[in-house]
């Protein structure tokens, strides 16, 4: 058994380590327990000035009518939620850029690439990528994975402690295999999970503003088309177009309901793709 009273290094960083995971305990929206050792309003603001340099280093689309099309969905999916889920008021801008992606980002930030619209081809598939890209927002998955990067290298750092350093061939490729196992075994399904709940979240929010569930699967579908091949799911920080596409719909049944009360109460987005 090691003796850890030997190696103060070593107790020092489990110490951090695990001081962290006690201070920095968060519940997601679905109940799972997350790490968050960073302040929101921290999150925020990294969120913001990345989106500025964003705007400063990316051509902004100059097509009124795309950017009116893409605005209209993306305030119909912010406008369904509530003053506790998020921000009220969000920055939308579209950049021109070939690669069918989309992201949301803390301090209620938007982007949304050209390319996205050859593969979002209806109003739709469109909320269903910026609920997706929302829920990222509203779960604090940012933080999620920043503070867990944090925590696995302050465990990575406490290891080669205890191994006195990396002087030896043995020691060095010891420490890369413990590098690739907290990448693969931490890292990699902390990443699934979050892709996997935002896409349950974010398939609700956008029923939630009156988008039609059912055509999430046709979105993906048309990401598998367009995407070519993926490597093994255990190794990718998201899931198979599969795993998504059944996981999707799964869940349409219950996103229907909520379409329904959505309609019920008014919620009937009416946004027009720009002709082509």
């Amino acid at each position: 058994m090691l003796a850890i009273s030997r190696f103060p290094m070593l107790r020092s960083s489990l110490t951090v380590l695990l001081l962290s995971y006690c201070v920095g305990c968060a519940t997601s929206p679905t109940g799972r327990h997350q790490l968050h050792l960073f302040p929101e309003s921290e999150m925020s603001q990294m969120g913001i000035e990345a989106f500025n340099q964003l705007k400063a280093e990316t051509p902004i689309c100059q097509d009124a009518a795309i950017v009116a099309y893409v605005r209209c969905v993306a305030n119909a999916v912010t406008a369904a939620l509530t003053s506790s889920e998020g921000p009220r008021q969000w920055e939308v801008v579209v950049f021109e850029d070939p690669q069918a992606n989309a992201f949301a980002l803390p301090g209620g930030k938007i982007g949304v690439y050209t390319g996205l619209l050859q593969v979002a081809q209806t109003q739709d598939q469109l909320a269903t990528v910026l609920g997706h890209e929302v829920a990222h927002v509203l779960a604090g998955h940012g933080n999620e994975r920043m503070s867990t990067t944090y925590a696995t290298q302050t465990g990575l750092q406490a290891i080669q402690a205890l191994a006195g350093g990396t002087s030896s061939p043995n020691a060095e490729r010891a420490l890369a295999l413990l590098g690739v196992g907290a990448q693969v075994g931490v890292l990699l399904p902390f990443s699934r999970a979050q892709e996997a709940e935002a896409d349950r979240l974010g398939l609700d929010l956008m029923a939630r503003a009156g988008f039609d569930p059912q055509q999430s699967v046709v979105l993906w579908k048309n990401m598998a088309k367009a995407g070519g091949g993926q490597p093994p799911e255990f190794l990718s920080t998201h899931p198979s177009h599969q795993s998504r596409i059944q996981d999707l719909a799964a869940r349409v049944p219950s996103a229907e309901r909520i379409r329904a009360d959505a309609r019920r109460r008014g919620a009937n987005p009416q946004c027009s793709p720009p002709r082509k």
